[in-house]
């Protein structure tokens, strides 16, 4: 199901995620500690593009190391920051050092 373009960037800032602008709004996830990670994702700037449609949120989804479940999940709450740095250890992505 698609989600608001603002609640996905608003949750991805309000988890980690800094903000860059370039040719897209650029996402890049920073641990607890301030460590520069691999997960990252984009989104336009596109004025006209509100809502981010299931393809572009499996895709997103993919970037940050998450199912598109998860992120779902991650974008209307329930999985924090926490959480999320945990998957992303269990997934290798992190060490338990970086956090």
């Amino acid at each position: 199901m698609p989600r608001p373009k603002s609640k996905v960037e608003s949750a991805l800032l309000a988890k980690g995620f800094q903000k860059t602008e370039k040719d897209h709004h650029y996402f890049i996830y920073f641990t607890t500690d301030g460590k520069k990670t691999t997960a990252k994702t984009k989104t336009s700037h596109s004025k006209k593009i509100k809502d981010i449609p299931d393809n572009i949120l499996r895709q997103m989804a993919k970037q940050c190391f998450l199912t598109k479940t998860e992120f779902l999940n991650f974008v209307d709450c329930p999985l924090n920051r926490e959480m999320y740095e945990d998957i992303l250890q269990e997934k290798g992505i992190l060490n338990p050092s970086d956090t």
